[in-house]
């Protein structure tokens, strides 16, 4: 294996290999790896350690005269000063000059060549550098060999801690990201998806100031015009599922930029969750996870190294890494026109909210403004009964800029490309979690095939009356009780004083944000 020279970044250890092919990447996880092992489809199958999700209180950014106007600084963009990010900074190179092998991926985020970025990834854990080749666009030979300096450097030095002494530290984990060194350092996690978002932080923060729309959503396209279909939603609403449409071709299921001249990946590969998997229920994704793929804390059968994807003793974020092409109908370059539809998708375990409904556009930025869905009973130490998520433009955690900078760009793309917005309710219907059951999938997809048709452009409407949208009444192949939830519920007062309860909630949250709205996408919101 050829050697890469890393010390013009300050890094020594000789054993610096670049771009290694999955094979390669295999050898080195199961030579060097705590617990790698291969699953019986292909995967490679790897283990984050104690962390096993997300530390959103431990990301960091620094503060720095040039850009700190630009960030909305509060409990998502914690600031960080300079001195600290230099402590972290040397901390990580100096673990990882202690390490006898490092890997560095080299790959682009963004399909669209006028607007991607090139990032590096520098790394001591094989595992780690798979997932990111699978995450980044993967170069060809020639632009490889052309690749130069990045634009954007990840030290992912996350099995050794941060100094809990140093200032700004709240725990031995810190994500630290300067936008003026244009460099990421990750201390005190081995959780691989902190790399794959701090990627689209970047984006996050590039993007608009170019006046481009970066989107925590996923995309699809129409095979014959290539006009594609935005949806957006947080964790557990369908997105990755629902974007697998084998009527439709794949953009992508998680990141995405709306230029202008239409709408292109950031991603290279999906990031699915696997907790359930089957075949039956998710044919693509689950098909998807063989050889090049990465398995991240699963469980296998020992004898038979099958994937039990119900056995969450782990954890229940168990997560498949595929490259995007493994999916049937993906489309690459993953590039597609302007939208037709925008389609949020939310997971309402109130049960109040219609299963479709077509948005204003003051409504449309109400409700991309207020991110919601809903944790359900029971999957959380204390949740007895649901509980609202609210995240601004449907990735707070992801946004760095003020949630009002998105939103002023997707009204402005709204209103150049006339598109149509949806909110689509892909949770419970006849009453809330306990009472009700969940929407069933079939319904959903036949919800979206509709959409995608035109059929719910002309579909009959009727406002309703707390949350004001325009319920739809009328859609192929979903029987009409479905579709108005008051007449889903057999008891009337509760279906009233339940969806008052959330229509209050929903209003209490935009209070944040009302400061500086125009007044008539305040006025959008429910009646309480």
């Amino acid at each position: 294996m050829q050697t890469f020279d890393l010390s013009s970044q300050g890094i020594t250890v000789k054993n610096v290999y670049r771009n290694l092919h999955p094979a390669l990447l295999y050898e080195e996880a199961i030579r060097y790896e705590p617990g790698a092992s291969i699953a019986s489809t292909g995967a490679l199958v790897a283990y984050s350690g104690k962390k096993t999700g997300r530390s959103p209180k431990d990301k960091r950014i620094v503060r720095h005269a040039d850009s700190e106007k630009d960030i909305w600084w509060g409990t998502v963009n914690v600031a960080l000063e300079p001195h600290s990010f230099h402590i972290n900074h040397e901390r990580a190179k100096d673990y990882l000059n202690t390490r006898e092998r490092l890997y560095v991926v080299d790959g682009f985020a963004g399909w669209d060549p006028r607007h991607r970025l090139k990032i590096r990834v520098v790394c001591s854990r094989p595992y780690h550098a798979l997932f990111m080749r699978v995450m980044l666009i993967r170069p060809t030979a020639e632009e490889l060999a052309a690749f130069g300096e990045p634009d954007y450097t990840i030290y992912n030095a996350g099995q050794f801690p941060a100094n809990r002494l140093t200032a700004g530290m709240t725990s031995p984990t810190s994500i630290d990201l300067s936008f003026e060194e244009r460099e990421m350092v990750i201390l005190g996690t081995e959780y691989a998806g902190e790399m794959k978002k701090g990627v689209f932080t970047i984006m996050n923060y590039l993007m608009p100031k170019r006046g481009l729309l970066s989107m925590h959503c996923s995309v699809t396209a129409d095979p014959a015009t290539d006009r594609s279909s935005i949806l957006f939603g947080l964790s557990g609403t369908g997105k990755t599922t629902l974007s697998a449409d084998p009527k439709r071709r794949l953009i992508g299921d998680d990141e995405h930029v709306w230029s202008d001249t239409g709408v292109f990946n950031i991603e290279g590969g999906c990031y699915a969750k696997a907790v359930n998997l089957t075949e039956d229920n998710e044919p693509d994704i689950f098909r998807a996870l063989r050889f090049g793929s990465v398995l991240e804390n699963v469980v296998l059968d020992p004898q038979r190294h099958e994937v039990d994807f119900k056995d969450i003793s782990l954890t229940e974020n168990t997560r498949g890494a595929y490259p995007i092409e493994y999916i049937a109908n993906a489309k690459l370059p993953c590039i597609a026109g302007h939208p037709t539809d925008i389609i949020f998708l939310t997971c309402d375990a109130f049960g109040v909210l219609p299963p479709v409904s077509k948005l204003t556009p003051e409504q449309a930025m109400y409700h991309f403004i207020s991110g919601y869905t809903a944790k359900v009973a029971g999957t959380e130490e204390g949740v007895t009964e649901p509980q609202t998520t609210f995240s601004a433009c449907f990735g707070a955690p992801f946004m760095v800029w003020h949630p009002g900078k998105y939103a002023e760009l997707l009204a402005a793309k709204l209103k150049q490309h006339n598109a149509n917005v949806w909110l689509v309710n892909t949770g419970w219907t006849g009453g809330g979690v306990g009472v009700g059951s969940r929407m069933k999938l079939k319904f959903t997809r036949a919800m979206l095939d509709a959409i995608h048709s035109g059929e719910l452009a002309k579909a009959p409407t009727q406002a309703d009356p707390i949350f004001g949208v325009h319920t739809v009444t009328r859609c192929s192949n979903v029987p009409d009780e479905v579709l108005v939830p008051e007449n889903a519920w057999k008891d009337k007062a509760a279906y009233k004083a339940t969806a008052l309860k959330l229509a209050g909630l929903f209003v209490k949250n935009f209070e944040k944000f009302a400061e500086g709205a125009d007044p008539a996408v305040k006025a959008a919101g429910p009646k309480v």
